[in-house]
C-alpha cells in the first residue's frame, strides 16, 4: 500500500505574524546600519576632502602674495592686493547670498538622501 506522507502542520498565524516581524525588524536594522554608515564615510571623505582644499587655498594664496611682493618690489604691497581680492569675493558672495544658499542647500538634500 502507499505510505500516506505527513506533511508538518502549519505554524498557527500568529507565530507566522512574529516570524515576520522579528524578520523585518532585523531588516530595518541592518538598513539603518548600512545608511549610517555610508552617511559617516561620506562624512569622513568629505571632511579630509574640505581640509586638504583648504590647506591648498591657503599655500595658493601666499604664493599669489609673495609673486605680487616680487612684483611690485614690497610685502605689503603684495599681501595687500590678495587680502582686496579676498574682499572684494566677500562682497560678491555677500550680494548674490540667496542665489548661492538654496544650490548649497538642494546639494546638501540630494547628498542626504543620495539621489
Amino acid at each position: 500500500m502507499e505510505a500516506k506522507k505527513e506533511t508538518p502542520p502549519l505554524p498557527p498565524i500568529v507565530d507566522q505574524l512574529k516570524e515576520y516581524a522579528e524578520t523585518r525588524f532585523k531588516l530595518l536594522k541592518y538598513e539603518a546600519i548600512e545608511g549610517g554608515t555610508s552617511i559617516l564615510a561620506s562624512m569622513i571623505t568629505d571632511v579630509i576632502t574640505a581640509i586638504s582644499m583648504i590647506l591648498a587655498f591657503i599655500f595658493a594664496s601666499f604664493t599669489l602674495a609673495y609673486y605680487l611682493s616680487d612684483v611690485l618690489d614690497s610685502f605689503w604691497e603684495g599681501f595687500g592686493c590678495v587680502a582686496l581680492i579676498y574682499l572684494i569675493i566677500a562682497v560678491i558672495i555677500k550680494l548674490n547670498k540667496e542665489r548661492i544658499e538654496k544650490p548649497l542647500a538642494n546639494l546638501f538634500i540630494q547628498k542626504i538622501f543620495k539621489k
